[in-house]
């Protein structure tokens, strides 16, 4: 039985097609990547106008049909009281200020909590999660955490630590359509950010690792362990 030039020519139009799809999927990721890193470093001098935390809350309303409203103003860290600064880092990433973006030891300790059941906390920084709410959301995928490891430090590099600090208090997400900590201490504690005290910040801060379902009024127990954490550090 003999061949027909289209026969022939099937299977290396298949190896091509693949080779060019693997080639075209390669670029496009490597495109997104180099956008992401390009918005961290105007990031250094620009405030974002929004996140894709938020997008995808707004997104998630209108598919389900309920009403949106958000709360977000950015402002400098030096009008964010050192109450609550030194609270989210003492909740959150303790050892902020001693890494470089990466705390092996806060992973370990997490994975040993998970193990117990006692876990309070997760094991990623101030700047992972920050890269996580700037560009990827609350979805969890490889895909997702390989793009955040090679970007946090891009982050640590381009923005320091300072930065870093500010763009985080002021996109977290904090409650349902909450967004900083001006939004935060307004909506729960009718003060501003510049003012709130050291027991009510620590409320706050007890509240991040779960914003739509934790409430500052609820938090008593677990604030109590952050105020010692802020007395061992020195705060």
């Amino acid at each position: 039985m003999s061949t027909t030039p289209a026969t022939r020519a099937k299977t290396p139009l298949r190896k091509i097609s693949l080779r060019s799809f693997i080639r075209w999927l390669a670029l496009t990721l490597a495109l997104a990547w180099s956008l992401a890193a390009l918005t961290l470093v105007a990031a250094r001098w620009i405030d974002p106008p929004t996140t894709a935390v938020h997008v995808q809350r707004r997104v998630q309303a209108w598919l389900h049909h309920k009403p949106y409203n958000s709360r977000y103003t950015f402002i400098p860290l030096s009008q964010i009281s050192p109450n609550l600064q030194h609270a989210v880092i003492a909740a959150e990433d303790a050892r902020f200020y001693q890494h470089h973006g990466f705390d092996w030891h806060a992973i370990d300790l997490a994975a040993h909590e998970d193990m117990e059941g006692g876990r309070t906390r997760g094991g990623s920084t101030l700047t992972q999660q920050l890269v996580k709410n700037l560009f990827f959301g609350t979805g969890r995928s490889y895909l997702r955490k390989g793009a955040e490891t090679t970007l946090v430090p891009v982050a640590e590099l381009v923005l320091g630590k300072r930065r870093i600090l500010e763009l985080y208090l002021n996109v977290v997400e904090w409650g349902p359509g909450i967004y900083g900590a001006d939004a935060a201490c307004r909506f729960y504690d009718k003060t501003s950010a510049r003012t709130i005290g050291r027991q009510p910040a620590a409320r706050l801060a007890a509240i991040l690792p779960a914003p739509l379902k934790r409430r500052p009024d609820r938090m008593n127990s677990y604030s109590a362990v952050i105020l010692r954490r802020m007395q061992q550090m020195g705060w």
